[in-house]
């Protein structure tokens, strides 16, 4: 192992084992607490998965609200997203998440502290605790951890792009993978079976994709599957924020390149904020998750927190 990733599993180990022993205390809300997390640093599916999971509860007449640190946000203390806000003000998963689901997102470096101002203002039974596996700080009765099949042969950071080690599933309920990964966590956690597609409405025939998200390949992947072939591609970083030099870089690649416009994501779309019209034709395709056995989830969640489905 990495020296500088020895280190770093050594801090993670001490933190973890300090909660498990009680020696560091978690807060927790009176409304009950379900994470959705994961390994590794970004590229999951965790916004994907939280808004999959929002809508099943709204189809059962759950009320919630999702709590999220806010990532990338330039703003501090507890606020409430507006889903008309910029990812400056907010962070852009939140934006997003709170457009998909029109439902309460509270941001907070704090999540304890968001958790309570939602539960004063929103009156919500369930919490959705956004990559919460790592905030161990915030209690939480059910832990769902997505697993990628590059965190199963990854390294701890620095040298890799996990966070914990593969035996820290044993802290998780469900453990979410796509329906073509061999793998048994540890302690036997049930696992979760879902299917990750792209929704696209009338592509440019011949596209420039570009994107600024963890895993890039993967959307390439989705794309070609939904029969979308790009002649020119062009990576940013995650969260990346657009500005005029991006989009003259991009309208240049698509002249070079001979492109009838753009495909990007729902997560770049916010990130663009005004600069979209400039590019002219684009089109955003929208990452969906489906669950292999929905109705048996949500109830092995209402179990273990004690949700019950409303009396019709």
């Amino acid at each position: 192992m990495n020296p500088l990733s020895a280190i770093y599993a050594a801090g993670v180990t001490g933190k973890n084992r300090l909660y498990d022993a009680g020696v560091l205390k978690a807060q927790r809300l009176s409304a009950s607490v379900i994470s959705v997390g994961n390994l590794s640093v970004g590229g999951s599916g965790k916004t994907p998965f939280v808004i999959l999971l929002g809508k099943l509860l709204q189809q059962r007449g759950i009320p919630f609200d999702v709590l999220s640190r806010g990532y990338g946000r330039k703003t501090q203390g507890v606020l409430e997203v507006d889903p008309n806000g910029s990812p400056e003000q907010f962070g852009d998963e939140p934006l997003l998440i709170a457009r998909r689901l029109n439902c309460p997102v509270i941001v907070g470096e704090s999540r304890y502290h968001a958790g309570l101002y939602a539960q004063k203002e929103t009156g919500a039974r369930l919490h959705i605790l956004d990559d919460g596996f790592q905030h161990r700080a915030l209690a939480r009765d059910f832990d769902i951890v997505l697993l990628t099949a590059e965190d199963l042969d990854d390294q701890l950071l620095p040298s890799g792009r996990l966070r914990e080690p593969l035996s820290s599933l044993q802290r998780a309920d469900a453990v979410v993978m796509t329906s073509d990964m061999d793998f048994t966590p540890p302690a036997h956690t049930p696992i979760w079976r879902i299917r990750r597609l792209v929704e696209i409405s009338n592509p440019p025939k011949s596209p420039v994709v570009f994107c600024g998200i963890a895993r890039p390949h993967k959307f390439i992947e989705q794309l070609r599957a939904a029969g979308v072939e790009p002649v020119s591609m062009k990576f940013y970083r995650d969260h990346h924020a657009y500005n005029a030099s991006d989009i003259r870089e991009l309208l240049a690649l698509r002249e070079r390149s001979g492109a009838t416009g753009f495909v990007t994501t729902e997560k770049d779309e916010i990130n663009l904020r005004s600069h979209t019209a400039a590019l002219g034709a684009i089109s955003v395709a929208r990452v969906r998750m489906d669950l292999a056995e929905p109705t048996a989830a949500l109830d092995t969640i209402f179990r273990a927190t004690g949700e019950r489905k409303p009396s019709a």
